[in-house]
């Protein structure tokens, strides 16, 4: 690879290598993003088993403009549609492996390869009492009582606020753990840690056909992410996990 003279690059790189890059998967996501949105994340310049190069983006304030632009694409990578649910390959969110076989039933895909796949880790490490995984294995089995059909559309995956930059070319997202999958999931990972700006909800409420009462499903959608941490962070997030299975087991 060659590089322009004066160009600049953000460079991460992995003190650990893996057999399986996770560095490739997450150059697999920015592309995909790119795809649905031109310029929406960073442009990869270059990745390797223990290196990913990306585009240098300088940081920039987080103003309206930044979080209409960023409501705006938001609204546009979630109208790009898939033929099933998963994607082209497995990934990451976060350092946890994330199975995405392609699916055509989004409630299935959420159950087995989200919910189910994350229980069955903690239970192995001892993080959750076989009760825990009966009753997500029961919300598991009744997802279409609680959550709406919908569309398989790209989502970034991992959506907090620290996935997301105010740059000097405008909105980015950055380490993405991307799939086809309900758009209501994305839209519940931003509330999960202090929830965005309440111009950029508006904005995207006004700018999609999104149900307005998406808000009242957020748990169950980050019920996924909670177990995530907690497989990866360990007990502190169980108490949340449990507020979860009271609402809906």
């Amino acid at each position: 690879m060659r590089l322009e003279k004066g160009q600049s690059v953000f460079v991460k790189v992995n003190k650990t290598p893996s057999t399986q890059s996770m560095f490739e998967q997450e150059s697999n996501g920015l592309k995909a993003i790119n795809k649905a949105v031109d310029g929406f994340a960073p442009r990869v310049l270059h990745f390797s088993t223990q290196a990913l190069m990306l585009e240098w983006l300088s940081p920039a304030a987080q103003t309206d403009a930044f979080w209409l632009s960023l409501a705006e694409q938001l609204v546009a990578m979630h109208q790009f549609n898939g033929e099933q649910f998963g994607f082209v390959d497995d990934n990451y969110c976060g350092a946890t492996p994330q199975p995405n076989p392609q699916m055509n039933n989004g409630f299935e895909f959420f159950a087995e390869h989200r919910l189910i796949y994350q229980t069955k880790l903690a239970f192995d490490a001892g993080l959750l009492p076989s009760s825990d995984v009966s009753a997500i294995e029961t919300i598991a089995r009744n997802l279409p009582q609680w959550l709406p059909e919908q569309p398989a559309v790209l989502l970034h995956g991992d959506l907090w606020s620290g996935n997301v930059m105010s740059t000097s070319k405008g909105a980015k997202l950055i380490d993405p753990a991307c799939y086809f999958g309900f758009a209501e999931a994305d839209l519940a990972m931003t509330l999960l840690f202090g929830g965005f700006s309440s111009l950029f909800y508006r904005h995207y409420a006004e700018n999609s056909n999104m149900a307005p009462d998406w808000q009242d499903r957020a748990e169950l959608y980050n019920l996924y992410h909670l177990l995530n941490h907690l497989n990866l962070f360990g007990g502190q997030y169980l108490s949340a996990v449990h507020r979860v299975l009271r609402r809906y087991g």
